[in-house]
């Protein structure tokens, strides 16, 4: 039977994750149980959907860790006939508690971009981030360059599995060395991203003209991934963070369930 509370495990996610780092507008901390409740096992996610609670029910979580906040903008009910009332209600039932790490986990190093940058094979520059107020986005190299093609499709192999597919806009010749990353949607950095002179730019949820007029613009080739697979590497990075406070005191599950909304990519042949 573990001694450790809640309370510990905040204590240690927010010793890596500053909660003041996060932006004003957003939602993160402890959103549902109580701090002093017995913590035996962490369960880990970008996103907190039916799915991901039914997980970790199953397993037998006592405190999911979610990127993404359940609760970010206003809602006037948690009726059970709403879809998030339905996960509140079922949490609190099952005596889980919900923490959530968001823009406090992108600004912090490292952070989210970080566990992208290393997950798809990049050296991170220290102490560059691609926005500097907020400290959000990372620039790093290649061991060798390697054309665009070639690079999309070792993030491909790299990252999770996703129905959504790994886009690329620009020359698949165009070699690729030092690249500017962001997990999560990372169009508004495209005009620092441009200042960085970097042959590529890894983000999520560009936009058609905003990536057309930039390509013209610049010689800088854009690859576009699901924001889910862009944010799942950070997953691990905090599992690490808890295992390093607590050794096997806590069990610590890292949800492998893509939480990707998009569910089929039909190509053309």
């Amino acid at each position: 039977m573990s001694e450790l509370t809640i309370s510990a495990g905040i204590a240690a996610l927010n010793s890596a994750y500053p909660e003041h780092l996060a932006s004003s507008w957003d939602s993160v901390g402890l959103v549902i149980g109580s701090p002093e409740r017995e913590l035996a096992c962490i369960f880990l996610t970008v996103d907190v959907t039916q799915v991901i609670v039914d997980q970790a029910i199953a397993v037998g979580a006592s405190l999911i860790v979610a990127h993404h906040p359940l609760l970010l903008r206003g809602i006037s009910t948690i009726a059970e006939t709403t879809h998030k009332g339905a996960i509140v209600s079922q949490l609190m039932r099952h005596n889980i508690a919900l923490y959530t790490a968001h823009t406090n986990a992108d600004a912090a190093w490292p952070g989210v971009s970080d566990a992208l940058a290393q997950c798809i094979g990049l050296e991170v520059v220290p102490e560059v981030a691609i926005e500097v107020e907020t400290g959000i986005g990372r620039v790093g190299e290649l061991s060798m360059s390697v054309t665009a093609e070639q690079f999309v499709k070792a993030i491909e192999q790299a990252l999770p599995h996703s129905p959504s597919p790994v886009l690329l806009a620009g020359d698949p010749e165009k070699l690729i060395k030092r690249v500017a990353v962001c997990g999560g949607a990372g169009d508004s950095l495209l005009e620092q991203v441009a200042h960085f002179e970097v042959d590529a730019f890894v983000t999520s949820d560009l936009r058609h003209h905003v990536v057309s007029e930039f390509i013209a613009a610049h010689d800088c080739a854009i690859i576009n991934i699901a924001h889910w697979v862009g944010e799942w590497p950070w997953l691990n990075q905090a599992a690490e963070v808890i295992r390093s406070a607590f050794g096997d005191k806590v069990k610590v599950i890292v949800s492998d369930l893509p939480t990707d909304p998009w569910t089929r990519s039909i190509s053309r042949s």
